[in-house]
């Protein structure tokens, strides 16, 4: 099927009141900016939705492919054209719906006539149509309330457009509509998920990863950076800072009781993180935190955790199930990446006995007694820092799956 173009529709950016146009213009950037790699795309913006197209057959495919994955487009249908001459609309409309698995299915015609000098009112246009569908493509039934199969047809004077899909977008808001936030990327399920759900309401993300060699290996690098190659394809650029993490872990090993060294390995990842979030002016720090999950995560943990910092700290899926978490991974493509099994650098030190009411002025006590504010500003002065999407990411772990 040629699609002449493709009708965006907003969703939640139509509530916005006098800075939607902020949404829309951004929304119009992300759009440009995913689709750089189709250099004949062309977008027309109207209030309540856009319209693309590109003279190419290929780049028309690849934007349909591609448009779920971009937040703040609720649906999109692709339109296609004919001229407006009544035997041209009956073949365009017979033309759509073949392409459709149409047996046994409810069908209807819903034509807005903007051309009002055309020969045939609205009503009997409607007719004249589904009649000539229904003759041509035997096995449907009509039904004007919630049919399976709705045509829909514009009649204007330059040509009538037909559309018959309502693919159903993302939704959410346009990645960068709602700030800038860092988040802390371990390679496991959970943390993917949290930044999914952070640029679907707007947020910029960056990502901060702590690496632990020899502990961590090199394939457990690669795997965080496809995980942060997957993501990025959700409408937003993604920097990824790797952190140098093996001196601060080995010298907490020795400075804290066992059953807390998770604890304080918590609170100096926020310290380290926090100051990254200054440099790259982020508003608030993102985790993949879920509540109850492990010992690091019960409410008295995270009071702990939470007292080294004054910024905001965003759990995203804090009272989620973790099949509800692993549901989400598999839609979005993290989930057999996240599996991969190797270490990351909380599971290499975990002790066997992990405390989970850990108190804040005894985490203070115990950490007093080693300066660890000067191992903090040298790993974040010696961080690696990665962007992504790449054109093409070979991860380091291919040949072992």
């Amino acid at each position: 099927m040629k699609w002449h173009e493709i009708l965006v529709r907003y969703g939640e950016i139509t509530t916005k009141g006098r800075n939607r146009n902020q949404f829309i213009n951004r929304l119009r950037d992300n759009l440009k900016s995913t689709f750089k790699d189709l250099e004949g795309m062309k977008i027309r913006l109207e209030r309540d939705r856009l319209y693309i197209n590109s003279p190419s057959d290929d780049d028309m495919n690849a934007l349909i492919e591609r448009l779920p994955d971009v937040f703040g487009i609720q649906s999109f249908s692709p339109v296609a054209e004919c001229a407006t001459d009544l035997e041209a609309m009956k073949a365009l409309g017979k033309e759509i719906v073949a392409d459709l698995n149409y047996e046994g299915k409810s069908f209807k015609v819903n034509v807005k006539r903007s051309y009002k000098k055309f020969e045939l009112e609205t009503y009997e246009l409607n007719r004249v149509i589904a009649s000539h569908v229904l003759s041509e493509l035997p096995g449907m039934t009509v039904e004007m309330k919630n049919p399976d199969i709705e045509l829909r047809v514009e009649v204007r004077e330059e040509a009538t457009y037909m559309s018959v899909d309502v693919i159903p977008g993302a939704a959410g808001l346009p990645v960068g509509s709602n700030g800038k936030a860092l988040l802390l990327l371990s390679g496991g399920i959970d943390s993917p998920v949290a930044a999914y759900l952070m640029m679907k309401r707007g947020v910029t993300v960056e990502a901060i990863h702590f690496f632990s060699p020899p502990f961590t290996s090199d394939q457990s690098l690669g795997k965080v950076k496809e995980l942060s190659q997957i993501v990025s394809k959700f409408g937003g650029k993604i920097r990824l800072h790797v952190i140098p993490f093996t001196e601060i872990q080995q010298t907490i090993q020795q400075a804290v009781p066992k059953n807390v060294t998770m604890t304080t390995t918590r609170r100096l990842m926020m310290q380290v993180a926090d100051l990254v979030r200054e440099e790259t002016k982020c508003k608030a720090l993102v985790t993949g935190e879920n509540l109850g999950q492990v010992a690091s995560q019960t409410l008295d943990s995270l009071a702990a955790i939470n007292a080294v910092t004054n910024t905001p700290i965003l759990r995203p899926l804090i009272t989620y199930d973790k099949l509800e978490i692993i549901d989400i991974a598999q839609k979005i493509g993290t989930y057999e990446t996240s599996i991969i099994p190797f270490e990351d650098c909380c599971t290499v030190f975990t002790p066997a006995n992990p405390k989970t009411k850990p108190r804040i002025e005894k985490m203070e006590y115990y950490e007093s007694f080693t300066d660890f504010d000067e191992m903090i500003a040298k790993a974040v002065r010696n961080r690696e820092i990665h962007d992504f999407p790449k054109k093409e990411v070979k991860a380091d772990f291919d040949d072992l799956l």
